[in-house]
């Protein structure tokens, strides 16, 4: 997988798209119109209104050009499309660790990953580990406390 590319599934991605909207239709607009009453209120350097607006649409101007980055490389990939009998981006993967714990993970973007509800980034030591591998692998994960394995115990495209 290529770095300069951003992997990403359909629900991410509408979820970038919709946050550049939200940003660049609603709040921006929002600002400059706060920022424009407050800038004819005159003296601006100590107007509250103006100071906290025009640092907010630098905010928000810093944003958008962060999401049309990532929205211009992205790559879309729905796993429900996917078949196979390796962990690829998107698969959906239950291991079982050495304490005999099961886990699932769902290997999604870096704009994406939700730990607590068990997607990791396609970048991160797990998803890396797994990547290419079949069901009933054994794989080591290097974590900062030392080395763990892990075993695929079943990869799903959903």
């Amino acid at each position: 997988m290529s770095d300069d590319k951003n992997y990403i599934t359909p629900v991410g991605y509408k979820r970038l798209r919709d946050e550049y909207a939200e940003l660049l239709n609603v709040e921006r607009p929002k600002i400059v119109e706060t920022v424009a009453w407050a800038a004819s209120n005159g003296d601006r350097s100590e107007n509250a209104d103006y100071i906290y607006g025009k640092r907010r649409l630098r905010e928000i101007d810093s944003r958008l050009r962060f999401l049309q980055g990532r929205l211009e490389k992205a790559v879309v990939v729905d796993p429900k499309q996917l078949t196979g009998s390796k962990v690829v981006f998107g698969a959906t993967v239950t291991v079982l660790d050495e304490q005999e714990i099961v886990h699932t993970y769902q290997i999604v973007g870096q704009d994406e990953f939700d730990i607590k509800n068990g997607k990791i980034s396609w970048k991160s030591p797990v998803a890396k580990a797994l990547l290419g591998k079949t069901r009933g692998d054994e794989v080591k994960v290097a974590k900062p406390g030392g080395d763990e394995y892990i075993t695929i115990e079943a990869i799903e495209f959903k």
